[in-house]
């Protein structure tokens, strides 16, 4: 007696069709976690870079330099703020306090409680400042 709808599958084409979706998992985790590296990897940069030119215009007399950083895109903004956590917060899905050297808060802030900067196609950009006899670096608007 034959049976209808019935289908024979051997052990092997079972186990190749698992060994194919175990396969496809562990590449899609380990492309979605390269790409969180290169986000920690561009943000990382970015705070080494700023550090590094707030340090540079930290030892000159006096001086006024534009910058443009690179950010990840899940950084919506660049936000500074005078609390007891930091000079800086990054907004994203998990915001982020980070503190500079050599950054005047209270000049650049000029009395608002904070000044953001928009991340505009993976770009943020501003204005670093010191005056001659003054010891810190403001930032300001371009």
């Amino acid at each position: 007696m034959k049976k209808k709808g019935q289908m024979k599958i051997s052990f092997g084409m079972i186990f190749s069709i698992i060994l194919i979706i175990v396969f496809l998992v562990f590449a899609f985790s380990s492309i979605k976690g390269i790409l969180n590296f290169q986000k920690d990897a561009t943000f990382k940069q970015f705070q080494d870079n700023f550090q590094k030119d707030l340090d540079k215009m930290h030892m000159g007399s006096s001086g006024s330099q534009q910058v443009s950083y690179g950010l990840p895109k899940d950084v919506e903004q660049i936000c500074f703020v005078d609390d007891e956590f930091g000079n800086m917060v990054v907004r994203r899905d998990r915001d982020e306090n980070i503190n500079f050297e050599h950054l005047d808060i209270v000049n650049t802030l000029n009395g608002k409680k904070t000044l953001c900067f928009n991340n505009e196609e993976g770009k943020v950009k501003f204005l670093l400042e010191k005056k001659y006899g003054e010891p810190l670096v403001k930032v300001s608007e371009i």
